[in-house]
């Protein structure tokens, strides 16, 4: 077995003994019952006392001792087969002189329970069965008759704002409900002897790993699910999320026919009442005490484990002198008369544990619900269902909806301001990039593959010769086509004039290409001699172009294709999730080579911008806008980074990486 693990508990268990009428259905969860089991153990709380042998196919009997004149009295003893096994353990003192139910709980073994009045096997004495008990020595406890229609309740609250201990309230104030949710499915498996790894999850979906395969792939859930409607018990649904969203309180609605259940909600939203917050408070002081004093346990530990080692020292040198002494005396170096030293092991003063002593802070005071470092929610669910969430309605089924801390338009408000807050951090899972998108992106994609080309074209001597001798001749033969129109027509002036102006147009033109003003070219192809106008583009140029681009089409697509009207835009730690759904490819912004993206947006400043007051990125330019206005800015950016070079300004270097 690994370093760390759990033992493993025994598939085949059975655990006998007593617990208080209203204390849980396993023995040895809690401090209202204490049991024998098979493996030969007393339990109570957290004490597992050895006191028999491990024993199946055997005849079980527990003798409880009330007898007050008995020197064994309050007391349990185990016997097999009518011999005893262990000697009497006393009963736990907070249960003495209340009602104790005999109790089973068992797993993978069959039992048959005698209760009298005769035993199976005879006892070395004589004593009563519970059958055969007097009335004296009995309290009837009669079966409260069960209400005419059992109720379903599905409380509705909001993420970390004390759901979870609202129905575990619930369930302490009303022992009749039994809470149905996945986190208390989990419970039982554990109760019952299965032990789970830590980790994982979140409370409203804890991650099993029993190694279960019924447990593990939900199959226990849909049993219980089934099965639940046909008894005729009370249920709470301790499902935070499902019953945030409608469709699912009316999936889980849908089970419990109207006429066999009352279908009620109970909305905890809000400021919580005084008792709750009193009971949390309660809470996290019985946290913060267990966590001091597992401290000084630990503590304790450590300097025993220190004393020890001391101790263990101190023999080793004692012993080590004796056998140097018992030498010197077997050599004749003893001195008469020398008294011998006596070593005298000292008691050390054991210093007693004093009680843990913890109080409250003044912020723990404040909390109105306790913090869990699990979360109520996985980030991954929430994400993709908080936009569902929504109050109940009678609309959905239900005979009845109460509001447990405020009243309803409260809530509704307070979950409309959560629900807009989520949208400013939260992501859209389910976001998909529409066709509009694609077919402008697609488009895009192939300008820059051509524009590219062109220069590669163009810084070639021979393919840039190519390419001016291919412009005369197209503008050649154009020439040619319009001046024979004219002369079919009989204007021969105009075709002598349409060839003079060829003639003018043809001859090279030298282009101030540093003096030229950006945005009023009309042809970025061709500024007059083939010359584009992204001649001089370097690696960085290209690049911050796609992202002019990219992210100019990812804005206003995501506005388009989310269609919600709170949430029109994103903040950057989002930008990165987005742009791998809308480009399929991961956003680097350290190829970038800025420090922080600030100095992104300072760079893109003509194609991206931060809203001040919602921190949303926002397009600058409209939707309408033309790749080519795009190509401008950056030939424009461009120039600009060159001035500043030139003029000894270093910071204006680009250093991205490439990929």
């Amino acid at each position: 077995m690994e370093t760390g693990e759990r033992t493993p508990t025994p598939k085949q268990l059975l655990r006998v003994g007593f617990s208080l009428a209203g204390s849980s259905l396993f023995l040895a969860d809690g401090c209202d019952s204490f049991c024998f089991d098979s493996e030969g153990l007393f339990i109570h709380e957290k004490l597992r006392k050895k006191v028999g042998p491990k024993f199946r196919d055997a005849v079980v009997a527990v003798l409880l001792n009330l007898d007050q004149s008995s020197p064994n009295k309050n007391t349990v003893s185990l016997f097999l087969n009518g011999v005893r096994q262990s000697p009497p353990q006393p009963i736990p003192e907070h249960l003495c002189g209340k009602p104790l139910y005999p109790t089973l709980s068992f797993k993978n073994v069959s039992v048959d329970v005698n209760l009298g009045p005769s035993p199976r096997k005879a006892l070395p004495f004589h004593c009563h069965m519970l059958a055969g008990a007097a009335a004296a020595d009995v309290e009837a406890s009669p079966c409260k008759a069960l209400a005419k229609k059992p109720e379903v309740i599905l409380p509705v609250g909001l993420p970390s704002q004390g759901f979870f201990d609202w129905v575990d309230e619930f369930v302490e104030k009303n022992p009749g409900y039994v809470e149905l949710s996945d986190r208390k499915i989990l419970e039982w498996a554990q109760k019952s002897g299965l032990w789970k790894p830590k980790g994982g999850g979140s409370l409203d979906k804890p991650e099993g790993n029993f190694g279960v395969p019924a447990l593990d792939d939900g199959s226990v859930r849909r049993v219980l699910a089934n099965i639940s409607p046909a008894l005729n018990r009370s249920y709470i649904i301790g499902e935070l999320k499902g019953n945030l969203v409608a469709a699912d309180r009316q999936a889980t609605l849908g089970r419990f026919n109207p006429q066999d259940f009352s279908r009620k909600s109970v909305v905890v939203m809000g400021e919580p009442t005084q008792e709750y917050k009193s009971r949390v408070q309660s809470l996290i002081l019985a946290e913060k005490k267990q966590k001091a004093e597992q401290e000084q346990k630990r503590k304790a530990q450590a300097e025993e484990r220190k004393r020890m080692l001391e101790l263990k020292r101190k023999k080793a040198e004692e012993a080590k002198k004796a056998k140097e002494a018992a030498q010197k005396k077997k050599e004749g170096k003893e001195e008469n008369g020398d008294a011998k030293e006596e070593a005298e092991e000292t008691a050390e003063d054991v210093k007693m544990e004093e009680p843990v002593q913890v109080e409250l802070t003044e912020e723990e005071k404040a909390l109105s619900y306790r913090t869990s470092t699990t979360p109520d929610i996985s980030e991954r669910e929430l994400t993709k269902s908080f936009a569902k969430f929504s109050l109940p309605s009678k609309e959905e089924g239900f005979e009845a909806i109460s509001f447990a801390w405020q009243a309803e338009a409260d809530c509704a408000a307070l979950l409309k301001k959560w629900i807009l807050q989520k949208k400013l951090t939260q992501r859209a899972e389910d976001l998909q990039p529409g066709a509009g998108f694609k077919e402008t992106w697609t488009k895009w994609q192939k300008t820059i593959q051509e524009w590219r080309r062109r220069q590669a074209d163009y810084k070639e001597p021979s393919k840039r010769k190519a390419l001016a001798a291919k412009k005369v001749e197209t503008a050649k033969k154009a020439m040619e086509e319009e001046k024979k129109k004219l002369m079919e027509a009989g204007d021969e002036d105009a075709a002598k004039a349409l060839e003079e102006k060829f003639a003018q147009d043809s001859a090279p033109v030298e282009v101030n290409f540093d003096d030229l003003d950006v945005f009023a070219v009309e042809d970025v192809m061709d500024l007059g001699n083939t010359m584009p106008l992204f001649a001089q583009f370097l690696y960085e140029d290209w690049a911050l172009l796609n992202l002019r681009a990219e992210l100019h089409l990812l804005l206003h697509n995501f506005k388009k294709d989310l269609d919600d009207a709170d949430r029109p835009s994103f903040v950057e730690a989002h930008l990165g999730y987005y742009y791998q759904k809308y480009f399929k490819k991961s956003w680097n912004f350290n190829q970038y080579g800025l420090a922080k993206f600030a100095d992104l947006l300072d760079i893109l400043k003509d194609a991206i911008s931060v809203d001040s007051t919602s921190n949303f990125l926002q397009a600058v330019q409209t939707e309408d806008v033309t790749l080519e206005t795009f190509l401008k800015y950056t030939e424009d950016h461009r120039r600009e980074r060159e001035r500043r070079v030139d003029a000894g300004d270093e910071t204006a270097k680009l250093k991205f990486s490439r990929p």
